[in-house]
């Protein structure tokens, strides 16, 4: 069923999932399941880092400890399933997304944050976008799972949005049309390794 914050999730988002990645994606649930795992943790340290970082911006503050006790909560979430499903916990190297989107940082404040922020918006979006395409494709256990995920994140992305908003000197549309064009190319471009947010699959398994 299509929400209104699913609506809003994919207006935001230039493209939808490629169908490699979802056909990889069900033939290789277990590196899908680390990898996510891993991500879960990253956003978890992504706030965290944002509140260390940032003391004096009381708003950042209360809603990033919010975000960084859910992701906590879902990294072990993961992790259960993936020990009901026998999977081993490995080492992955990162995936190339969110580096190809920070690369993008300016460097001078407020202009860090708010582009760090929107860089936020667009994972986390991403993140639930890829949750709804691959509902009708998994095995029931692991469907359930990332639905609940789902009904769990919609709101992060609008979250990392007003944040930029807030924060930023200027309108944040142009800046949010800039990053907007880098994270379709990251998603339809070929991609040698297959993560949870990679892009299109240079080869059908690996």
């Amino acid at each position: 069923m299509i929400t209104p914050e699913l609506s809003a999730i994919t207006a935001f988002l230039p493209c939808a999932t490629p169908k490699a990645w979802l056909e990889r994606a069900v033939r290789e649930p277990a590196l899908l399941l680390i990898d996510h795992a891993n991500c879960e943790k990253k956003a978890a340290a992504t706030a965290m880092n944002l509140m260390y970082r940032y003391v004096d911006r009381m708003e950042l503050l209360v809603k990033m400890s919010q975000l960084a006790r859910e992701e906590l909560l879902h990294f072990e979430q993961v992790v259960a399933l993936m020990q009901e499903l026998g999977i081993a916990y490995a080492h992955l190297g990162p995936a190339r997304y969110a580096a190809g989107l920070r690369q993008h940082l300016r460097t001078h404040e407020p202009a860090k944050l708010v582009d760090t922020l929107i860089v936020g918006a667009y994972v986390e979006a991403r993140s639930c976008e890829r949750f709804a395409a691959l509902l009708p494709h998994l095995e029931p256990r692991i469907a359930r799972f990332y639905a609940s995920l789902l009904r769990s994140e919609l709101r992060h992305f609008q979250d990392y949005l007003a944040l930029a908003q807030l924060y930023a000197s200027e309108d944040i549309s142009a800046r949010v049309a800039w990053f907007r064009t880098i994270e379709q190319e990251l998603i339809e471009s070929p991609d040698m390794d297959f993560r949870f947010h990679s892009g299109v699959p240079v080869t059908p398994e690996g």
